[in-house]
C-alpha cells in the first residue's frame, strides 16, 4: 500500500472541530499576530503591522480548534467587523493561518459568523473589499461584487453580501459558529 501524499497527510493530522466565536483579551493579541504573519510576512501588503485606527472600534472573531480536555487552543482564523453608518458594516482583515487553510471552512465559518453578528447588532447591508482572489469565495457564500478597485497595490473587489441567506442570531443564542469537518 502506497503511503499517503504529503498534503493528505497533513490534512489528515488537522483537528475536526474548530469554534469560531467573538474575541476575548486573550485571544486578540493571538488574532493581531496571525494578521500580520498574513498580511505582513507572508502577503507583503503592510510592513510591520497592518493594524489600523479601526482596530480601535471593531469586533474582532476568531477561530480556534476545540482540543481534548478543553486547554487554550491557538487562534488559526480572524476576522473583524466594524460599523460604518447606523445600518451598514463592514468586514474586513479575514485570515486564516497557512496550515490550516486545507481545512476549508473557516474561511466561510468566519465570514457567515461576521455577517450574521452585523445582522444580529441592526445590520441592514454588509460590505468587505475582498483580494481579487478570494471573489469566488465569497460569491458561493451569496455576495456580488458591485466593483473593482485596486487596494495595497493589488485588486481588489467591493462586495455586498446577501443578508437573506445570514439570519441573525435569535435572543440569548450565543453569537458563535462550530465546524466540524469530514465524518
Amino acid at each position: 500500500m502506497n503511503a499517503p501524499l504529503p498534503a493528505i497527510a497533513a490534512r489528515l493530522r488537522l483537528p475536526r472541530h474548530y469554534r469560531v466565536e467573538h474575541a476575548d483579551a486573550a485571544t486578540r493579541a493571538e488574532a493581531l499576530a496571525l494578521r500580520r504573519a498574513v498580511f505582513c510576512a507572508e502577503q507583503g501588503l503592510f510592513d510591520g503591522s497592518d493594524e489600523d485606527a479601526i482596530d480601535t472600534d471593531a469586533l474582532l472573531l476568531v477561530a480556534r480548534p476545540c482540543v481534548e480536555g478543553g486547554g487554550p487552543a491557538p487562534v488559526v482564523g480572524t476576522v473583524r467587523i466594524h460599523r460604518l453608518a447606523p445600518d451598514v458594516w463592514q468586514g474586513s482583515r479575514l485570515a486564516v493561518a497557512a496550515e490550516y487553510r486545507r481545512v476549508g471552512a473557516l474561511g466561510g465559518a468566519l465570514i457567515q459568523l461576521a455577517v450574521r453578528s452585523a445582522a444580529t447588532l441592526g445590520c441592514t447591508r454588509f460590505v468587505a473589499q475582498v483580494q481579487a482572489a478570494n471573489v469566488p469565495l465569497f460569491q458561493r457564500l451569496h455576495w456580488r461584487s458591485t466593483g473593482e478597485i485596486a487596494l495595497h497595490g493589488r485588486p481588489h473587489h467591493l462586495m455586498e453580501a446577501d443578508l437573506a441567506h445570514y439570519p441573525p442570531f435569535a435572543a440569548g443564542e450565543a453569537m458563535r459558529v462550530h465546524v466540524k469537518r469530514g465524518a
